[in-house]
C-alpha cells in the first residue's frame, strides 16, 4: 500500500495567516466582444491600503499561509459578489511545496462557494523571483491538470521569459507593463511587442498587455492583434467590488 504523501510543512503546523488583508477586483477585458472577460484580484490592506502595506509583512515564516489565505480569500469574495467572469489569482510559486497538495485548500473553497474551477486563472504574482524553474513548470503543470487556467505574469520582464515559454506554454501570457507604457510612440517595444503577439498566436497562447492609460497605447495594441486588456483606461481595481467598463472606453 503507498505511503500517503507528506503535507506541507505549514499543513503540518496548522498555522493560519492572521495579518488582516482584503481585495480590490480590476477587470481584464476582451476587445472582440467589448466585454470583461475576467477579474484580477489584487491584495489591499483592511482599509483599502496598498499592497505594499500587507506584502512588507510577508516573510519565510508565513509565506504559505498568506498564499493559502489569498486563494481562499480571492474564490470567497469572487462568489459573494457573484463574478461570473474568470477569477485571475496571483501565487507564490516559492511557498508552493507540492503543488498536488497545496492546491486542496483552493477547491475545497471553490467548492464550498460553487465557483467553478475552470473559471480559475493561476498567474505568478509580480515580484515573485523563482529560483527554480523545473519547480514552476511542474507547478502549473499540476494546476492545468486539475482544470485551472495559467497564465505567466511580467512577459519580458526577469524570469518571464523565452527560456521559461519554451518549457511551458500556458492559456494566457502577460506583457510586462514596461513594455506597453508609451507603445504607440516608441518603434523598438512595437516591434518587440508584435513580435510576441506572432509567436504566441503560433504557440497557441492569449496575449495580455496590462498597464493601458491611453487611447493611443490601447489602439496600438489592438492593431497588433492583442484582445485582452487592462489598465486604468477602462477601469481602475475596485475594492471589495466588481468594476464595470464604461462605453467612452471603447470609443
Amino acid at each position: 500500500m503507498a505511503a500517503s504523501p507528506v503535507p506541507c510543512i505549514g499543513c503540518r503546523n496548522g498555522q493560519l495567516f492572521e495579518l488582516q488583508f482584503e481585495y480590490a477586483y480590476q477587470p481584464i477585458v476582451e476587445v472582440s466582444t467589448k466585454s470583461v472577460f475576467a477579474h484580477e484580484a489584487l491584495v489591499r490592506g483592511p482599509e483599502g491600503q496598498s499592497a505594499a502595506s500587507v506584502l512588507a509583512e510577508i516573510n519565510d515564516s508565513n509565506r504559505y499561509q498568506f498564499d493559502q489565505a489569498c486563494r481562499i480569500k480571492a474564490v470567497t469574495g469572487a462568489a459573494r459578489l457573484g463574478m461570473k467572469e474568470f477569477l485571475s489569482i496571483n501565487f507564490l510559486p516559492n511557498a508552493v511545496y507540492k503543488p498536488e497538495i497545496c492546491i486542496r485548500t483552493t477547491l475545497a473553497a471553490a467548492q464550498l462557494h460553487n465557483f467553478p474551477i475552470e473559471r480559475i486563472i493561476f498567474e505568478v504574482t509580480e515580484g515573485e523571483r523563482v529560483q527554480d524553474r523545473p519547480h514552476l513548470v511542474n507547478i502549473f503543470h499540476e494546476y492545468r491538470r486539475f482544470g485551472f487556467k495559467t497564465a505567466i505574469d511580467d512577459f519580458g520582464a526577469g524570469y518571464a521569459g523565452l527560456n521559461l515559454l519554451a518549457e511551458y506554454q500556458p492559456d494566457i501570457i502577460k506583457i510586462d507593463m514596461d513594455l506597453v507604457r508609451g507603445i504607440d510612440q516608441h518603434r523598438p517595444r512595437q516591434i518587440i511587442v508584435a513580435g510576441i503577439v506572432k509567436m504566441c498566436k503560433d504557440l497557441g497562447i492569449r496575449v495580455l498587455a496590462e498597464g493601458i492609460e491611453t487611447r493611443a497605447e490601447r489602439d496600438f495594441l489592438i492593431s497588433v492583434g492583442i484582445d485582452l486588456l487592462q489598465g486604468y483606461w477602462f477601469c481602475k481595481p475596485v475594492f471589495q467590488g466588481l468594476g464595470t467598463i464604461h462605453d467612452d472606453a471603447w470609443a
